[in-house]
């Protein structure tokens, strides 16, 4: 990302739920799938602020996060 002088950057939310499905036992109490997706831009452009909600853990937690490149 660095090597971009633009990045268009985003976070994939139920998107990517529906796209990588996920199980796990036991069933967790709470669950955050974060993944970041980026794609280099040669020139600025305007986008709408994203909203991203507040999560609030709790008992048996389950955190994912990754990242990957659009080309």
């Amino acid at each position: 990302m660095k090597e971009n002088k633009y990045n268009l950057i985003t976070f994939a939310g139920k998107e990517y739920a529906s796209l990588a499905k996920l199980n796990i036992t036991p069933k967790p109490d709470s669950m955050l799938r974060i993944m970041m997706v980026f794609k280099p831009l040669s020139k600025s452009i305007d986008v709408k602020k994203q909203e991203l909600k507040p999560f609030i853990r709790k008992g048996f937690t389950v955190v994912e996060w990754g990242g990957t490149e659009i080309k």
